[in-house]
């Protein structure tokens, strides 16, 4: 069944595109390492962004544009009868994301409340933050620790998220996905721009710039900084997550691979940056000392967002002002988000024959329903974050042999240059995607060496360690689980999403 939807013009998908890329991540994973490796990091995230971003995006936008269809059945068009699995695998993939990121997007809508009480009682000369910080300096932590496990009222607005937008899904990629695009990304940029020009007029404010651009050439040496910036090019443009093959299904016909692409992961690089340049010289103008502003940034990825930018912006005339403006461009750039996931979802289940409506109302009630077990309880969303997280480097991989199986040269002519004004040489794709195989082993060897649980296999009774948070049985056992089921259902997906579709 070949879509009929698709984008108004350009300017749809590439909102899309950015809307997909640009999420909290942007707003609370970037500054942190940005503020903690300075220059040398920006140079090697940048560097990432075309040695492993591009080339898959490139791919994957390629053979969503080509097929029409969700990514089983277009991963599987290209892929052939034996690997339609690698497309399931990447759905569950983004999928087990989209689960625990609409819950991420349900905290934007709590910290907005909070922060929006917190304007209203300063307007009012009420209770503030301030106050609050007065009385129990641990009220930030506190308030974090009471809405991040077991809270009722984050569950009610995770799920009002997912409402949300499938209320938007609803009406279709014009009438929903791109009009609300239109909507939230010049917003977002716009409240970037409204808390960056404010930031850096704050006294000190010009060290968190100097120190996010100063390179230490000593940083180039440690591993960590190599993985980290590799890590969050992959998270942050979406490459792998299936996600820009579903948006670029509904392209028109003669849209250009290369140019959207660019535009998509500069213009992701170029919101981080954004968010890096109003972020950090806050938190260095609001801090006591330079050490106490690099201690801040280092503090970790929740602390930084739900406790330390409160704190600081509570500490300023106006820093409620500047609070309620960050937290809602958190929500925007999480909602932005999330509305992509939904979307790779529904479109999979419209490739089986049903209407978009009845798509998205089953859409609704998965993810509210697997959802859940993250929005309750802290531990289980670390968890999911960690296992799929790293996942999306597997389906990174799957997307590259597809294409090193297809044959680069023929995948490029075919696939990528039939419509793109805007081209890349065919050494830089095939040298990239080679180099990427090496680079997703040595990452994911990387990532689960690391040793964030102290039994990373077998527990100390010998028993698989498959409950602890971060262990990597744990990885490896819902890795498999989802393998196996791709495999047993192998012939039916190629039937039903690639035959039939």
């Amino acid at each position: 069944m070949i879509k009929t939807e698709e984008f108004s013009n350009r300017w749809g998908i590439v909102l899309a595109s950015l809307g997909m890329a640009i999420g909290a991540g942007n707003l609370w994973r970037f500054p942190r390492l940005a503020g903690q490796y300075g220059g040398a990091f920006l140079i090697l995230w940048i560097l990432f962004l075309l040695i492993w971003s591009i080339p898959i995006l490139m791919a994957e936008f390629s053979i969503g544009k080509k097929y029409k269809k969700g990514v089983i059945g277009s991963f599987g068009s290209v892929a052939g009868k034996g690997l339609t699995w690698g497309g399931l695998f990447i759905t569950i993939c983004t999928l087990g994301i989209a689960f625990y990121y609409a819950v991420v997007t349900g905290w934007a809508l709590q910290y907005l409340g909070l922060s929006s009480q917190n304007l209203f009682a300063f307007i009012t000369g009420d209770k503030t933050i301030a106050l609050h910080l007065q009385e129990d300096p641990t009220y930030l932590e506190n308030y974090w620790q009471s809405i991040s496990n077991g809270n009722w009222m984050t569950v009610a607005l995770y799920i009002a998220a997912i409402i949300g937008g499938i209320i938007l899904l609803i009406k279709g990629i014009q009438n929903g996905l791109e009009k609300a695009n239109k909507v939230l990304i010049p917003s977002l940029f716009g409240l970037l721009i409204v808390i960056m020009v404010v930031s850096l007029n704050m006294e000190n404010g010009f060290k968190g710039l100097e120190y996010m651009f100063f390179i230490d050439v000593k940083h180039f040496s440690n591993p960590t900084i190599w993985i980290e910036a590799l890590s969050q090019s992959a998270w942050s443009t979406g490459a792998g997550w299936g996600l820009i093959m579903t948006i670029s299904s509904y392209s028109r016909k003669r849209e250009d691979v290369v140019l959207n692409t660019f535009i998509s992961g500069f213009g992701n690089n170029t919101a981080s940056i954004m968010a890096g340049m109003a972020i950090l010289p806050a938190v260095f103008a609001l801090a006591a000392s330079e050490g106490e502003a690099i201690s801040f940034l280092q503090s970790g990825n929740q602390a930084l967002t739900f406790t330390i930018i409160p704190k600081l912006f509570s500490t300023i005339t106006g820093g409620a002002i500047l609070s309620f403006v960050f937290f809602l461009a958190f929500f925007l750039a999480a909602f932005s988000s999330l509305l992509p996931m939904l979307e790779l979802f529904i479109s999979n289940l419209k490739d089986m024959g049903l209407t978009r409506k009845s798509a998205a109302l089953r859409t609704t009630v998965f993810c509210i329903v697997f959802g859940f077990p993250s929005a309750y309880s802290l531990n289980f969303f670390n968890n999911q974050d960690w296992v799929w997280g790293i996942g999306l480097i597997i389906s990174g991989l799957l997307i590259i042999i597809v294409v090193l199986r297809y044959g680069v040269r023929k995948f490029k002519e075919e696939y990528i240059d039939t419509d793109s004004d805007f081209n890349v040489p065919v050494k830089y794709f095939t040298v990239a995607l080679s180099f990427n195989v090496a680079l997703a082993v040595v990452l994911i060897y990387w990532w689960m060496s690391r040793g964030y649980s102290e039994y990373p296999w077998f527990d100390a009774n010998g028993n698989w360690n498959v409950f602890d948070v971060y262990s990597n049985a744990s990885i490896v056992t819902q890795w498999a689980l989802a393998i196996v089921a791709g495999l047993l259902l192998n012939k039916y997906l190629y039937r039903k999403f690639v035959k039939e579709s």
